[in-house]
């Protein structure tokens, strides 16, 4: 790691910890945005680590600035820095200015994608989307359109939607947007080369799988702890052998999803290829699986009470491993791809990933 990247991981480090207390997360599960953390991450530039120089970011490596979105992670920030990052790489491609503020993206299926139409020097967008991440508390949403055989992207200011409200399991907003806006000629522009929904869908299982690393990395430490510390027939539980076995199995998924999360931050820097995204994808969403649940065995109904903070990190990784596809959908992704290539190309193309 260079100095660089050592001073960004320091500063995120010590802002989240003092922003991502428990009381703080209960309050955002409530509802209150966060707005002394928000405004931390736009001061420090966080907002726009994955952006190059020209779009007003730091010019870092894309792998140094994908680091934050484990650090969100790991301490379950309520804020969409993932989601602003996202917003701002789909921005910068088209050559659009990016404006300052929490952003989303519209990354709906397909039949669910909002309709853009010419009207005179100006554009008009009409539709819905369903669970937008972050919606209601979003200043604007970048969104990818088809229009005459085209790829657009376009910027939708939050006066352009109404919202019905909405949540995951972790109650992170997740809202419904209706959109019946004119949108200035400014904010219309053709999408980067090799931008398409599909790559906004594999940049979106990227993020959230560094976000489940991140995650994870936390439920270990605390299921270790709690096992050190709790006492049962005299002893602390993690003497007792079923618990060091499950300890262990906690350890290898959480190691395993570390290196998914590795593979999908190297994904993003060289162009999103499919087969690294959806391996990642689905071997840290598996893992969330298993981590999960073993974490609320060890640490009985404590885990899941309000005044204790592991509910927060396994209501994410339930959240994060369904959103922009669950294991299901990456696994048969990886199916096709094998499939396509042929039996005599499986093994070299695994030796070659």
């Amino acid at each position: 790691m260079d100095e660089t990247s050592e001073l960004l991981a320091a500063t995120v480090e010590r802002l989240l910890e003092t922003h991502c207390t428990p009381a703080k997360l209960l309050e955002a599960e409530r509802g209150i945005w966060p707005a002394p953390l928000w405004a931390e991450f736009e001061t420090a530039g966080l907002t726009r680590a994955l952006l190059p120089e020209a779009a007003g970011g730091a010019g870092l490596d894309p792998v140094a600035a994908l680091t934050l979105v484990r650090a969100v992670g790991r301490h379950a920030a309520p804020a969409p820095l993932a989601e602003t990052m996202m917003a701002g790489w789909l921005l910068a491609g088209a050559g659009i200015e990016i404006p300052d503020g929490p952003l989303t993206i519209l990354a709906g299926r397909a039949a669910e994608r909002p309709t853009l139409q010419r009207v005179g020097d100006a554009w008009h967008l009409t539709g819905t989307v369903r669970r937008v991440p972050w919606g209601r508390h979003a200043v604007a949403a970048a969104t990818l359109v088809e229009f005459a055989g085209e790829t657009l992207v376009a910027l939708v200011p939050e006066s352009g939607w109404t919202v019905v409200p909405g949540a995951n399991l972790a109650l992170e907003p997740r809202d419904d947007l209706t959109f019946d806006t004119a949108i200035d000629s400014k904010f219309v522009a053709p999408a980067a080369a090799g931008t398409d929904p599909a790559a906004l869908h594999r940049l979106g299982a990227a993020m959230r799988c560094l976000a489940m690393a991140g995650a994870l990395e936390t439920v270990l430490a605390m299921t270790v702890d709690y096992a050190q510390q709790r006492v049962q027939f005299g002893r602390p539980i993690g003497k007792f052998q079923a618990i060091q076995q499950n300890l262990a199995v906690l350890a290898g998924q959480v190691v395993a999803a570390g290196a998914a999360a590795d593979i999908a931050a190297d994904a993003v820097a060289s162009g999103l290829p499919l087969a690294e995204i959806a391996a990642a994808k689905a071997r840290a969403g598996e893992a969330a699986s298993i981590a999960a649940g073993i974490a609320h065995q060890v640490h009985g109904a404590i885990g899941f009470a309000q005044e204790h903070s592991l509910h927060f990190f396994t209501k994410r990784l339930w959240s994060w491993r369904d959103e922009f596809g669950n294991e299901v959908e990456w696994t048969l992704a990886l199916g096709r791809l094998a499939a396509a290539a042929g039996a005599d190309r499986l093994w070299p193309d695994i030796i070659a990933a």
